[in-house]
């Protein structure tokens, strides 16, 4: 049949749907900006989101927001090369001032249940992010603290996290695995592949968690591993 005799189709053309992050990026200018209730996104987008704005207010609560920070969201987020300019909105949108972080929290906090492991993931990445530039600044600890109570975190999960990422923060490897100095070896043993099982990559697949969320409990892993070898060399040497 000729071209030109073909009919044209009645269907008006469907918009293009919105992607993820420009859905993120409208839903947080608009917190920002009108101050409008959001209604509470999808557990995926909500983890997204409070990486991103309080990642952002994290970096600037030292004063400057440097590279070595931005590297480490970067990290933390795995961005689709066509996303990468609305996700850069998302961060530049949040890292205006530092005030409103605990509102903030709040809102997350309000997303999921108490004791939800996704909070814990975000003081994780807040963690990674503050650590960038190899020095965790108090304004920094005093940020992620508040962050923390708002999630109702219990103060030694706090420290087992910061443990995870701050070596020079006490006894690291015993912080990492939860146990004192004096453990014997078969019982840290225990206690690592117990924490190895609760914290391996496969739980957040299972869990349906972004990946993210997976990337965290891939660095969590390798840092119970770095803390168990870390343990054992050192009761090595006590006892030879």
């Amino acid at each position: 049949m000729d071209a030109a005799m073909t009919p044209k189709s009645t269907c008006p053309e469907l918009p293009k749907p919105r992607s993820f992050w420009q859905r993120i990026a409208d839903r947080l200018a608009a917190i920002i900006g009108a101050r409008r209730p959001a209604t509470p996104p999808e557990k995926s987008v909500a983890f997204s989101i409070a990486v991103i704005s309080l990642g952002a207010k994290l970096a600037k609560a030292d004063g400057t927001v440097g590279r070595s920070e931005v590297a480490a969201f970067r990290r933390l987020f795995i961005i689709p090369r066509a996303e990468e300019k609305n996700a850069g909105r998302v961060f530049d949108l949040a890292r205006q001032d530092v005030a409103g972080f605990d509102a903030w929290a709040r809102r997350i906090a309000a997303m999921f249940p108490k004791g939800d492991p996704v909070l814990s993931d975000v003081i994780e990445g807040l963690f990674i992010i503050a650590l960038a530039d190899s020095e965790l600044h108090e304004n920094e600890i005093i940020f992620i603290d508040e962050v923390a109570r708002i999630f109702g975190l219990p103060e030694q999960e706090v420290a087992t996290i910061r443990a995870r990422h701050d070596r020079s923060h006490g006894c690291a490897s015993c912080e990492v695995l939860g146990i004192a100095p004096d453990t014997p070896l078969p019982e840290a043993r225990k206690r690592w592949r117990d924490l190895i099982r609760e914290n391996h990559p496969d739980r957040a697949i299972a869990r349906g968690l972004p990946p993210e969320a997976i990337r965290l409990a891939e660095t969590r892993t390798r840092a119970l591993n770095e803390a168990w070898d870390a343990f054992r060399s050192m009761r090595t040497m006590r006892t030879a």
